[in-house]
């Protein structure tokens, strides 16, 4: 019998917000969904296409302003304290991640 194995990664990061960063963010999160049930309300009601389009790339846009408001959020915490304490490989974990971003 084979047997299957699986690997836990122990280096598995987090991050604990405070509650203003935390609801800000929630609440971003929370319009995108209700614009996204509103995609799938449009369609499911055979709504134009260039109307289900136009509010597609509003829902886009506001997922681009969320991971800015993150990514800030991100560099300011994350990356400066770890700079501080001499990681500077988080440099090329921001980097990776900028990359990512940018597809």
């Amino acid at each position: 019998m084979e047997e299957k194995q699986t690997e836990i990664c122990a280096c598995h990061k987090t991050k604990k917000r405070d509650e203003a960063e935390y609801k800000k963010l929630i609440n971003r999160l929370n319009r995108i969904e209700g614009q996204i049930r509103g995609i799938k309300r449009m369609l499911e009601n055979d709504a134009y296409c260039p109307d289900i389009l136009v509010q597609a790339a509003a829902a886009n846009a506001a997922l681009n302003s969320f991971n800015k408001e993150l990514l800030s959020n991100h560099i300011h915490t994350c990356v400066v304290n770890d700079i501080k304490e001499g990681k500077e490989e988080v440099i090329d974990e921001l980097m990776d991640t900028l990359q990512k971003l940018m597809r």
